[in-house]
């Protein structure tokens, strides 16, 4: 299965001439990226078909919904299909920490991945910025003592795009009077922004500017809510943004057109890449490829249930993403034994698939499986899932989209086109909108994870009490939970029956627009691993980076 290095790509000029974009809509980031205008929107072309791809439960041994999705959109153009991606950017936290890259592999990648893997066009960092520019505008009140703000009830931290755990709980304005006031905060990673979360869900600038003002930065003495707007600063945030909210054009490594937008961890935000970038993807395309972060019942519950009913999207096809390996895990085998011959295993693995397929279906839309290939993979064991899928009459698509890049996709494609030609219906949202917030969380944890039920702790029941009472009860909402499990402990593989969903704080994202319930032990700043991906890393005397994948 070894993928041959890519040719040269093209100037990216050339990329967007391929989807009708003119040289005036670009901002050329040197020759193999550009931010495109938004007035690409009002071509008047007719909007291509949106076709989600999703996973089951990730494991260690990697399912590649990266990998495939590029794939997918290869395959669709090597069949005479007009395609475009539309994807998140990989966050430098996990970069450097425990994933590494996150561009797709093999023949099957987004380029330039190294500049897309770090600083790419700067949209992190613009993120980073006006966040803690909210920040040190809340601080700098306190000191003066201007406006009414509780210094023990202040919501809003800073961020960082770096894994570090010792940010996650400090002490801010020590040293003295002229230092501050000293208060407890802390770091969430950029990813987990809400700076990041508005940025992905705003349709303008216009409506970016108005999403910041309603960001809710705390509480006044009285416990009165303190928005944003209140600290003056909001303007300058969206000056720093103003490129950061244009769509970046890159292509894969067979030309064919990217949209690179956004990146929000889909365990503790909302996963989606930008609405921007998806609808220009629409606009330009008669298919657009998109993805949503982990497994389905995270990102792609979120996508459906926050990005799609938030952006008025309608997905035409649902393409779930499962490796033999990932099964083989699944079903119980150690990540030491996954390359050896098992095919009982991936019949017990099969569950976890299963628990997605159910999950899919309860939004209306017809469902691919696309399983990503490997070279220790064996027909018996593909044959497994193939009828696995027969049995409940879906289609599947063994693809080998990292050693064949779109030739290895071909059918994958052409089961997709086939799917997407089902007439169009409305998506079924999981939940309506006037549902209490705690009736919206068990249904998201029945539906969706199989839980038997849900517990809430003091804290949380609190919160959303106050949440109520100020207006934000209808909001949609927004998980926070492990990846690693569809229950809220990450070391239950398979479907676990039974668990209860343990949800122990809320938190009110009131400018992106819906609330975030954490469970279990998740963390807003991850930590790095005993060797994290950054040791690998480095650059040579030519200027080549190395060890980045």
């Amino acid at each position: 299965m070894t993928a041959t290095p890519p040719a040269g790509q093209r100037p990216i000029s050339e990329v967007a001439r391929d989807l009708d974009i003119a040289p005036d809509h670009l901002e050329p980031y040197g020759r193999d990226k550009a931010k495109v205008h938004l007035d690409v929107l009002s071509s008047g072309r007719k909007p291509g078909k949106l076709i989600l791809v999703s996973a089951i439960t990730p494991t260690p041994a990697g399912e590649g919904k990266t990998t495939t999705s590029i794939g997918l959109a290869q395959g669709l153009h090597r069949i005479g299909k007009r395609a475009a991606l539309a994807l998140r950017q990989p966050s430098m936290g996990p970069v450097f920490g425990r994933k590494g890259g996150a561009t797709g592999g093999g023949l099957s990648k987004v380029e330039p991945s190294n500049k897309i893997n770090l600083q790419f066009t700067g949209d992190f960092h613009a993120i980073t910025a006006a966040h803690n520019l909210l920040a040190a505008a809340i601080d700098n009140r306190l000191y003066f003592r201007d406006l009414d703000l509780d210094p023990t009830r202040i919501l809003w931290k800073r961020a960082l795009d770096m894994n570090d755990r010792s940010l996650r709980r400090i002490v801010v304005g020590l040293g003295g009077h002229s230092q501050g006031v000293p208060r407890e905060s802390g770091f969430d990673i950029t990813a987990a922004s809400e700076v990041m979360a508005i940025l992905c869900l705003s349709e303008s600038l216009r409506d970016l500017r108005e999403r910041l003002d309603r960001i809710l930065v705390g509480y006044a003495g009285d416990g009165s809510p303190v928005l944003a707007k209140r600290l003056g600063v909001t303007g300058a945030m969206t000056a720093i943004l103003k490129e950061a909210i244009l769509p970046n054009l890159v292509q894969t490594t067979e030309s064919t057109p990217a949209f690179i937008h956004g990146g929000p961890f889909a365990n503790i935000a909302h996963g989606c890449n930008s609405v921007l970038a998806t609808r220009m993807a629409l606009a330009t395309a008669d298919y657009a490829v998109t993805e949503a972060g982990f497994a389905f019942d995270l990102g792609g519950e979120k996508f459906l249930d926050l990005k799609c009913r938030s952006a008025g999207l309608n997905p035409a096809v649902i393409v779930l993403v499962a490796t033999i390996r990932a099964l083989k895990m699944h079903g119980g085998v150690p990540l030491p034994d996954i390359t050896k011959t098992d095919a009982a295993a991936v019949e017990r693995g099969l569950v976890n698939l299963a628990a997605h397929l159910d999950s899919a279906e309860h939004f209306g839309k017809p469902v691919v499986v696309a399983i990503n290939q490997f070279g220790t993979d064996t027909a018996e064991e593909v044959g497994v899932v193939e009828n696995f899928c027969k049995g409940r009459n879906i289609p599947c698509s063994p693809a080998n989209v990292f050693g064949a890049g779109g030739e290895g996709a071909i059918d994958l494609a052409e089961k997709v086109v086939a799917a997407a030609s089902y007439p169009e219906t409305p998506y079924k949202p999981l939940y309506p909108l006037d549902w209490s917030a705690e009736r919206k969380i068990e249904q998201i944890a029945k539906v969706m994870y199989g839980a038997a039920g849900v517990s809430f702790q003091q804290m949380a029941e609190q919160k959303l009490r106050k949440a109520e009472k100020l207006g934000y009860g209808q909001l949609p909402i927004c998980m926070a939970k492990t990846q690693d499990s569809l229950s809220d402990d990450p070391k239950r593989r398979g479907r676990p029956q039974g668990f209860t969903l343990h949800v122990r704080d809320i938190e009110i994202a009131a400018g992106a627009g819906f609330l975030v319930a954490l469970t279990g032990e998740i963390m807003r700043m991850p930590g790095l691993p005993l060797r994290p991906a950054g040791e690998r890393i480095d650059v040579d005397e030519a200027g080549e980076i190395t060890g980045l994948s």
